[in-house]
């Protein structure tokens, strides 16, 4: 053996097994690279576990926690405590962030906006949502979520990772690693992410992450304007057959790299190559909306024609939902609102709540919300109390991880339904609590998934979405 062979061998085992397997290895890649290039990938082996009611998911991602006092939580008996202080019966010793543990009193802020019961179900909903109002009956309202963590941050990354601490796959990842793709020319998790009028907080590109899935299963995030994926588009002077070319031949180089290593991560590079050719044609076509019709434009509100914005990602989610993209996340960004509230508020449903009800009335009419799950939510909920001063027409909410309120609609979900309840104060749950495992096993069942069972083994461990925790809320489906 060549010496610098040898010291391959005493560096590396899996360069030893790669080399004692290596026509299985080369079987592997072949069967791996004529599935994904005939078309969409298939799930893992036995799933979906049982009959899917949905097949892919829309998650609207209201970034910074949206106030359930002032959307969905109608509390009118706290108009008699207005400014009084909040009582520490309520409180009990809650963990506060560094923003209002400093405060020597926490006043009581009623909500200034009017409530009102929609729909056959008598669903209570905020002035501020008029056009999802209209909805109340395809909606299941959830008031009775909590969660972990009290800032962003690690909020967010619980949300989509089931884990505080950045490093796990998304919910995304999990779901299209677990069911493959429905489309042979897009990914199968796609990110969008738009900008409210007020303030953000920071959003990293690791809250779509695979994690430790391969990458392939990583969220694609498109972008506003001319060149939605970066790098996708051929430099000038070079066309699509010398890409192709290209492609071929970097894939050999590839294959042959794989068969030395056996590092899936090779695997995962040659068939995103493969889709990012197929992307070339089929991105152009889908963030074209010049085709869609003149009503298109008139339901989902003024700033649909206007790229990057929430109500034009709106469009995208319904164009890529039909096209068969497994999850489809939209992060809006903008409801941090610790001050001036009542104004800021406003600009975010201005912004939000038409494109939202537009979106959920367009896959009714075309058929696909029957097999499309819709969430709308943040990260945690907002505090009864005043951050800061509370005047007769502003206040300010600060982060409240203890009680706060999401939406599902559509793909086994009971549309009508509202579920659980909070206490007089819209600060402690009352009946039928509800964590974001629970949330996530439920998504995963109306998919045909079992949490229990969609795993990934990870440094010795048997790894999945919902930990060691997690039960399907079954009240909430039909």
């Amino acid at each position: 053996m060549h010496p610098c062979e040898e010291r391959q061998l005493l560096l590396t085992r899996r360069h030893f097994f790669s080399r004692s397997t290596l026509g299985l290895g080369t079987a592997a890649l072949g069967s791996l690279l004529a599935r994904d290039r005939l078309g969409a990938s298939s799930a893992l082996p036995g799933l979906p576990h049982h009959p899917p009611k949905a097949k892919r998911v829309i998650y609207l991602f209201q970034h910074g926690g949206p106030s359930q006092l002032d959307l969905f939580d109608y509390k009118p008996g706290l108009a008699k405590f207005r400014g009084q202080n909040l009582p520490e019966s309520i409180r009990m010793g809650q963990r506060l962030t560094g923003m209002t543990a400093y405060q020597a009193s926490f006043p009581t802020a009623p909500s200034l906006f009017r409530f009102s019961q929609h729909g056959k179900c008598g669903m209570w909903l905020s002035e501020l949502l008029p056009h999802t109002a209209r909805l109340a009956d395809e909606i299941c309202l959830i008031k009775s979520l909590h969660t972990e963590a009290i800032n962003h941050d690690p909020a967010v990354t619980f949300f989509q990772t089931g884990f505080q601490l950045a490093g796990r796959p998304s919910i995304g990842s999990w779901i299209s690693y677990g069911l493959g793709s429905l489309s042979e020319d897009l990914p199968a998790f796609v990110v969008l992410v738009s900008q409210g009028r007020g303030g953000s907080q920071a959003l990293a590109d690791r809250q779509w992450s695979s994690g430790f899935l391969p990458s392939k299963y990583a969220g694609v995030k498109f972008r506003a304007g001319a060149d939605p994926v970066l790098y996708l588009s051929n430099p000038d002077g070079y066309d699509t057959s010398a890409r192709r070319r290209f492609l071929d031949d970097l894939a050999k180089l590839n294959e042959l790299k794989l068969a030395q290593t056996q590092d899936p991560e090779i695997a995962t590079r040659i068939a995103q190559y493969e889709m990012a050719f197929r992307m070339q044609r089929s991105v152009p076509e889908l963030t074209d909306l010049s085709k869609e019709p003149e009503r298109t434009f008139e339901l989902y509100g003024p700033d649909s024609r206007k790229p990057g914005t929430y109500a034009a990602n709106c469009i995208l989610a319904r164009r890529l939902a039909e096209r068969g993209v497994r999850f489809i996340q939209l992060f809006h960004r903008g409801w941090d609102q610790h001050n001036n509230l009542p104004r800021e508020i406003r600009w975010q449903c201005e912004q939000t709540d038409q494109p939202t009800a537009a979106l959920l009335q367009d896959l009714k009419e075309r058929g696909l919300l029957e097999d499309t799950v819709v969430v709308w939510g943040g990260e945690f909920g907002r505090t009864v109390y005043s951050q800061g001063t509370l005047t007769e027409q502003n206040y300010g909410r600060d982060h409240h991880p203890r009680c706060f309120a999401m939406w599902v609609a559509g793909g086994g979900f009971r549309g009508g339904l509202t579920y659980g309840e909070t206490d007089d104060f819209s600060y402690n749950i009352i009946q039928d609590p509800m964590d974001v495992h629970d949330l996530h096993a439920t998504l995963l069942h109306v998919l045909g998934i079992d949490h229990l069972r969609l795993t990934f083994k990870f440094q010795g461990r048997h790894y999945r979405l919902t930990d060691i925790h997690g039960r399907i809320i079954r009240p909430l489906l039909t």
